[in-house]
């Protein structure tokens, strides 16, 4: 019986070894003891930590508390080792790997726009002008006070175009 078992789990593992290769296989493996080490690691330690709370009690037994916490953390040792050996050889056993299938190529993210007004001027930073005179530095001497389109870009503290004697920022830039 302890033959045919081995047999069929060193046939599962050539089998699994020859569709996926040795590397893979090889980094599989390391990857599950190394998981499953740290694992039962963590267990002994917390179990240690139990025994060394309780040991103190064997001495009204009589007995030497260190010898026995040596004993039996010895003992705890070797269920570990034993357990680590049971648990690779599950996980092995019952690993699957699965290959990526080469899928079509991702979608394209749409079109992104930005926006960000600028707090001095309230214009849009990141929008194309929709006109040259926006952007562009206009003499005041070039402005028609009545068409603020021909204002271009005006400084906050400048006089306003529009011939009022107040600053841009109190009159017309108060509304953009």
């Amino acid at each position: 019986m302890r033959e045919r078992i081995l047999t069929a789990t060193r046939e599962q593992a050539a089998e699994k070894e020859e569709r996926f290769g040795a590397e893979v296989m090889r980094y599989v493996e390391k990857s599950v003891v190394l998981q499953t080490l740290d694992h039962l690691w963590r267990e002994h330690l917390v179990n240690l930590d139990h025994l060394r709370s309780v040991v103190g009690f064997r001495g009204y037994a009589q007995r030497d508390p260190l010898q026995e916490y040596k004993s039996e953390a010895f003992e705890l040792f070797q269920a570990l080792l034993a357990n680590l050996r049971q648990t690779v050889m599950a996980q092995l056993s019952r690993v699957e790997l699965v290959q990526e299938a080469a899928s079509a190529p991702e979608p394209e993210a749409p079109q992104m726009v930005g926006h960000h007004s600028d707090p001095s001027t309230g214009d849009d930073d990141f929008s194309e002008p929709s006109t040259l005179m926006a952007t562009q530095e206009v003499s005041p001497q070039d402005r028609d006070p009545n068409d603020p389109q021909t204002w271009g870009k005006v400084g906050r503290n400048e006089a306003c175009p529009c011939g009022s004697g107040k600053k841009f920022k109190h009159c017309h830039g108060a509304f953009v």
